[in-house]
């Protein structure tokens, strides 16, 4: 069982398993295709989600082994968060670790995943599967995810 709070309470290297799984607002945003300009080395979002999400659901279909299947899937661990300017600002592991508190819509906050939903902050019905595009054409899906 999860104490209330327990982000406020606890430097993400003190958190259990369960309560760092737990942090996660399953947005989806961290397994979208990303693209970073070479000149500027600004990030830029796409609307193409990696082939192991789940486009209705916004969850990974093999979380346990993403890693071994996607090579350059990321795990995040608290000692690697700092390195991750792909993160999407409102990541809940970018927050905490700049001493930031959960946004409002956040399921630890209210319960459920349903305001976030409506809110727009997951990829939830909103990402195509990069199965089902053509690479030459990756451009083409840039899409501002803060809008």
């Amino acid at each position: 069982m999860l104490k209330k709070d327990f982000w406020k309470k606890k430097k993400l290297d003190k958190f259990s398993k369960e309560e760092w799984e737990a942090l996660c607002d399953k947005c989806g945003k961290c397994c979208v295709i990303k693209l970073e300009d070479i000149d500027t080395s600004k990030i830029h979002y796409t609307n193409i989600s990696c082939k192991l999400l789940c486009t209705k659901t916004a969850k990974c279909k093999n979380y346990i082994s993403r890693k071994n299947i996607v090579n350059d899937c990321i795990v995040l661990a608290y000692n690697n968060l700092e390195l991750l300017n792909w993160m999407p600002k409102t990541c809940s592991y970018k927050l905490i670790y700049e001493g930031k508190d959960l946004p409002s819509w956040h399921y630890l906050i209210h319960g459920n995943f349903d305001k976030m939903i409506k809110k727009k902050k997951s990829v939830h019905n909103r990402v195509i599967n990069e199965k089902k595009i053509r690479k030459k054409d990756i451009q083409d899906y840039i899409y501002d995810w803060e809008q």
